[in-house]
């Protein structure tokens, strides 16, 4: 088998535990939802379209902690990840698919959220659909290596949001400013260039995470 075709049965493998399990993405969706509907009787009126955005983007970190707090879960439980590990592939490849499997859970999160924010607030236009796709990708590449360190942990859903969360904050602020500034390439051109460091950090290092 191929590198990719590894990458593509091992995320095959967690879109079909998902769909027979459904314990990750129908909760990832009530999260995105209810969230939005708060922020939409809390947030004053007239508070601008930054703070908006800004909420937008709370609900979907938030969201994809919830998606990565369970992402290695029925690998730790049912010890799954010392077959992958002891496969004859690269391992790299086990990191590549449960990024891919997580982002497909947050881009269908966000199908959903997506609209409603715009019925909520304000309008997504080009370049703030184009922060979102850029920040999803970092947060799943960054998120996945993450989950795996903490899921060997007891206080997994405490740890994971410490180290998730400090390496999300450029993210944010490259999302919020592809919204809202009047110079978006900019951010555009800084969420990509994060995509790319973190992307290959991370999938250099899988390998050191799952032998520890």
């Amino acid at each position: 088998m191929t590198y990719f075709s590894d990458v593509a049965a091992l995320t095959r493998k967690d879109l079909r535990v998902e769909l027979r399990g459904r314990d990750t993405l129908p909760a990832m969706l009530l999260f995105v939802l209810a969230t939005l509907v708060v922020f939409h009787f809390a947030l004053p009126e007239g508070s601008g379209d930054t703070a908006a955005y800004g909420l937008l983007w709370v609900a979907i970190v938030f969201t994809a902690l919830l998606g990565l707090s369970r992402a290695w879960v029925p690998e730790q439980e049912h010890r799954v990840l010392d077959g992958l590990v002891l496969a004859p592939c690269d391992r790299s490849a086990i990191w590549v698919g449960k990024s891919l499997a997580t982002l497909v859970f947050l881009l269908a999160a966000q199908a959903v959220a997506l609209p409603a924010f715009v019925l909520f607030f304000e309008p997504l236009d080009a370049p703030a659909l184009a922060g979102v796709l850029l920040a999803d990708i970092g947060i799943c590449a960054v998120g996945s290596l993450m989950s795996a360190m903490a899921a060997a942990s007891r206080a997994r859903e405490v740890l994971l949001p410490l180290l998730v969360l400090p390496l999300a904050i450029p993210l944010i602020v490259g999302g919020v400013g592809a919204a809202v500034s009047a110079e978006p390439d900019r951010f555009i051109l800084f969420l990509l260039l994060y995509d790319a460091v973190f992307a290959v950090l991370s999938w250099a290092s899988f390998e050191y995470v799952v032998t520890e």
